[in-house]
C-alpha cells in the first residue's frame, strides 16, 4: 500500500440551477486577462447539448485519454512518445476556434458618443481578438436555450451513442424535452492524461494534494496536452504561447479556503474535501478491460480513513495528522463511498477523474407530479426513474460508461431520502421500507439529507491548510531570498492589471505582499454568524 491523499470535489446537480455565477467568479479571477478571452477554467453546460469546445466528448476525433493496447497495457489515444516526436512540429489534434467560441465585446463607444440624428445607434459585436466587427454564431454556453430540441439536441455524443444502442430512447419531442445543468472544471485525475502526454514536463501533478498544475517556465506551447486531456480543460494561451488550466484555486486551497466557484455557488451544490487513495492500485484500475466495470475499480482505489491499517501506513507516509482528520470528516468521501450517490464524469477515458458528481432527480419529481400522482413518494419514483424523461442511459453514459445500475441505485437512494425526509417535515412516521429498499437505515437517510440539504460552510469544505512554512514559501514567493514565485506571477497574469495570483494586493509590484493571516481573516468573515466581526 501507498497512500497519498487528493483534493477532490463533489457537485450535486439537483441543485444546479445553471446561473453561470462559479464561472463569472472563475473568469474574473483566473483568465480575465489577453490571450484568455475565449477560456473558461469553469463553465456549465446544459445538457443534452454539445458542451464546450463543441463536442469534446468525440474521442474518435480529438484522441484525449487513455485506452488499452492489444496486451491490455494504458497507452494515450493521441499515440506515445515515438508518435510525438516524428509530428512535434506540427499541429496536435486541437480544437480550432470556432469549436470554442470566438470571444466578442461590444461597441459601447458607438453608443455613447454617436451624434444626434434620427436613426437608433447601435453597439456592434466586435472580435476580441482582431478587434473587427463579427457576427456571433456560437459560444461557451450556445445550448442554454436549446437543449432538448431538435435543433442541435442531436448533435450531444451521448444522445448519439444511445441512439446507436437504443434508436427511440432519445427522441427529441416536445412531451420528452428535459435539460439539466452540468457545471465543469478540471478534473484533476490521479492518472492524467494531459501530465503524461506533455514533451516538456511542464504538466506535473502535486504530490501532497494531487492538484494538477502548469509550470510556465518549462512550458514550450507544444499543445499535446490540449489534445491528450478528453475533458478539454486545458487551454492555450495565444498570447504567451503557453499552456494554462484550472489550478482548483490552490493558494486559497492551501489556507483552508474553498475555490471560488465553490465559494460564489448560489445553490450551495459543490463540495470539497480530502480523499486518501492507494497510489500502487491506480494503474490497475485504470487497465479493467470492461469500461463499465471502472467505476467500481476507481472505488477500490479509495482507502477507508476510519481503519487503523490506513491511518498506521498514513502516518508512515508522511501525510499529517490534519489531513488525516479532514479524510474522515471529507464531504467528498462521504458522498463517493459511504453513501455512494456520487458518480465520476466519463470514467472511460480511464484517467480516474476526481470531480465527482450527484445525478439529477428533480425532472423526475416534477415530471411525475405533473401526472398527478405524489412526486414525493418513494415508490411512485422507483417505479418511475426507468421511464422517465432523463434516460438513465443517458446519464449512464456521462457518469458510468453506459453501466445504467449505479445511476438507478443513486437515484433511489435520493428518491428514499426525499420521501422519508417529508414525512418527518408533515409530522408522520416515515415509512422503514424507503430505507431498507436501498440498503440504509433511518440514520444514515437523515445524516444524507443534513449533507446534501443543510450542511454549514465548515461541513461542506473540510480542507486541511498547508503547514506554516509551506503555506509561507508557497504564498510569499517574490521575497527575495525565498524560491522563485508562481510561473503565472508575471505583467498580464492572473487578477487584473498584471496584480499576481492573490487579487490586487499581490504579485512582485505591490507590497506588503498577502499573507497567511489574511486568508484565515478572509475565511473568518466568510463563515462567521456575527455580523460585527463580518
Amino acid at each position: 500500500m501507498r497512500p497519498m491523499a487528493q483534493i477532490a470535489m463533489v457537485m450535486n446537480l439537483d441543485k444546479c440551477i445553471g446561473c453561470h455565477t462559479c464561472s463569472v467568479t472563475c473568469k474574473q479571477a483566473w483568465t480575465n486577462r489577453r490571450g484568455m478571452e475565449y477560456v473558461w477554467f469553469n463553465n456549465v453546460e446544459t445538457r443534452p447539448g454539445q458542451g464546450y469546445p463543441r463536442r469534446y466528448e468525440d474521442q474518435d476525433r480529438w484522441r484525449g485519454g487513455w485506452e488499452l493496447n492489444r496486451r491490455g497495457a494504458l497507452k494515450l489515444r493521441a499515440g506515445g512518445r515515438l508518435h510525438k516526436l516524428a509530428g512535434i512540429f506540427s499541429d496536435p489534434r486541437l480544437p480550432e476556434i470556432k469549436d470554442y467560441y470566438e470571444p466578442w465585446t461590444y461597441d459601447h463607444k458607438n453608443l455613447t458618443d454617436a451624434p444626434l440624428g434620427d436613426d437608433f445607434p447601435v453597439a456592434r459585436p466586435l472580435s476580441q481578438l482582431d478587434g473587427k466587427p463579427m457576427k456571433i454564431e456560437w459560444s461557451s454556453n450556445w445550448d442554454d436555450d436549446l437543449a432538448g430540441a431538435p435543433a442541435l439536441g442531436d448533435l450531444d455524443p451521448m444522445v448519439e451513442r444511445i441512439r446507436q444502442q437504443a434508436a427511440d430512447k432519445v427522441r427529441f419531442a416536445y412531451e420528452q424535452t428535459f435539460m439539466f445543468s452540468l457545471p465543469r472544471i478540471c478534473e484533476h485525475c490521479l492518472n492524467p492524461s494531459c501530465v503524461a502526454s506533455c514533451p516538456s514536463g511542464a504538466m506535473y501533478k502535486r504530490e501532497e494534494d494531487g492538484i494538477v498544475l502548469v509550470d510556465q517556465d518549462r512550458c514550450r506551447g507544444w499543445r499535446m496536452c490540449v489534445t491528450g486531456c478528453p475533458y478539454k480543460k486545458v487551454y492555450f494561451n495565444h498570447r504567451t504561447g503557453k499552456a494554462e488550466k484550472c489550478t482548483l484555486c490552490h493558494p486559497r486551497i492551501e489556507a483552508g479556503l474553498p475555490t471560488v466557484c465553490s465559494e460564489t455557488c448560489v445553490g450551495r451544490l459543490r463540495y470539497l474535501g480530502v480523499l486518501l487513495y492507494d497510489a500502487d492500485k491506480v494503474t490497475a484500475a485504470a487497465r479493467v478491460p470492461d469500461d463499465k466495470a471502472l467505476y467500481e475499480a476507481q472505488l477500490d482505489v479509495f482507502l477507508d480513513p476510519e481503519d487503523p491499517g490506513v491511518r498506521r501506513a498514513c502516518a508512515q507516509a508522511g501525510i499529517p495528522y490534519d489531513w488525516l482528520e479532514a479524510a474522515r470528516r471529507s464531504p467528498v468521501y462521504a458522498l463517493i463511498s459511504r453513501y455512494r450517490v456520487a458518480l465520476p464524469l466519463h470514467p472511460e477515458y480511464r484517467t480516474m477523474p476526481m470531480v465527482w458528481y450527484i445525478p439529477p432527480l428533480s425532472p423526475v419529481v416534477d415530471a411525475l407530479a405533473e401526472t398527478g400522482h405524489d412526486g414525493e413518494d418513494a415508490r411512485n419514483l422507483f417505479g418511475a426513474i426507468d421511464t422517465l424523461r432523463i434516460p438513465l442511459e443517458y446519464l449512464a453514459e456521462l457518469f458510468t460508461a453506459g453501466d445504467t445500475g449505479p445511476v438507478r441505485a443513486s437515484l433511489e437512494k435520493l428518491a428514499a431520502m426525499r420521501s422519508h425526509m417529508r414525512a418527518i417535515n408533515l409530522g408522520e412516521e416515515p415509512d422503514p421500507r424507503d430505507a431498507s429498499a436501498v440498503g440504509m437505515d433511518r440514520d444514515e437517510i437523515e445524516k444524507m439529507y443534513r449533507l446534501l440539504a443543510i450542511a454549514k460552510y465548515e461541513d461542506r469544505y473540510v480542507i486541511p491548510t498547508a503547514a506554516a512554512g509551506d503555506a509561507r514559501r508557497l504564498e510569499e514567493t517574490a521575497v527575495p531570498g525565498l524560491p522563485e514565485g508562481c510561473s503565472l506571477d508575471y505583467d498580464g497574469g492572473p487578477g487584473m492589471g498584471g496584480d499576481g495570483p492573490f487579487g490586487q494586493d499581490s504579485g512582485r509590484k505591490v507590497l506588503p505582499l498577502v499573507s497567511v493571516e489574511t486568508f484565515h481573516a478572509l475565511r473568518r468573515r466568510q463563515t462567521t454568524d456575527d455580523t460585527k466581526e463580518a
